[in-house]
């Protein structure tokens, strides 16, 4: 990751979920020194722009126990998968009427173990904290890449990337807990994301996953199955009532 420039984004508007406190603060301050106007009301963003030129999405949860959304959604799924996938595709139009523009999901290295159960989605028979985190990581990656292909040729990138073992407010599940004093600071996780969200050595990359250090990594073998991303794209425009035709 090479410094930017501070004036990479004046004039651009960008976007960061969970952008109140830890990671997604810091991104939204990087992104606001490099001169973007940030939007962190989505509601509203409608009636206020007409343009975004980044959007990250950064919000992310874990849960000890099993509870649902208002939707009757497994929440850990539903926070960390559905909400970009839903998001991101409502945003769509206006991302490609502001191309050249760009989406970057906050995945983890937790997607190395991740599994995906299409007939267990919601986690209804069992439910693990790690598992359904880890799944939920390795859905940001599915998509990211889902994403890519679908947008080719629009004027928008999309990518995912890893920050690291970073000390947030998210909670760190035992037994990964004990290693706590080895979790970085919200300002260095931020780095990588900012790094996607601005940098014009990445401006024409798409359907990539980066490290915590900026640097283009592969990421688990299943990510690179286009029709395991397909069936979780069908499934997850199925989840959210979203109209993909």
């Amino acid at each position: 990751m090479q410094q930017h420039m501070t004036d990479a984004l004046s004039g651009k508007v960008a976007m960061v979920t969970g952008a109140n406190a830890g990671m997604g603060k810091e991104i939204s301050l990087g992104l606001a020194r490099l001169g973007a106007t940030l939007v962190m009301v989505v509601k509203e963003f409608g009636a206020g722009h007409d343009r975004l030129h980044a959007l990250v999405n950064n919000a992310g949860m874990t849960a000890a126990r099993r509870t649902e959304t208002v939707d009757g959604l497994e929440t850990v799924f539903a926070t960390n998968h559905l909400g970009p996938f839903l998001l991101t595709n409502l945003l769509l139009p206006v991302l490609k009427a502001s191309a050249s523009a760009r989406i970057v999901t906050v995945s983890s290295g937790a997607q190395a173990m991740g599994k995906l159960d299409f007939n267990g989605l919601q986690s209804a028979r069992s439910y693990g904290e790690i598992r359904v985190y880890n799944a939920s990581k390795l859905a940001n990656i599915l998509f990211t890449y889902e994403l890519a292909r679908r947008i080719k040729g629009n004027g928008v990138t999309s990518n995912a990337v890893e920050p690291g073992f970073i000390k947030t407010n998210l909670k760190v599940p035992f037994p990964f807990s004990i290693f706590s004093f080895m979790r970085g600071k919200p300002v260095d996780g931020a780095k990588p994301s900012i790094f996607l969200a601005s940098s014009p050595d990445v401006e024409d990359v798409s359907g990539a996953f980066y490290n915590n250090k900026g640097v283009a990594t592969t990421s688990s073998k299943i990510t690179y199955d286009d029709a395991t991303a397909g069936r979780l794209w069908k499934v997850s425009g199925e989840l959210t009532h979203l109209d993909l035709n």
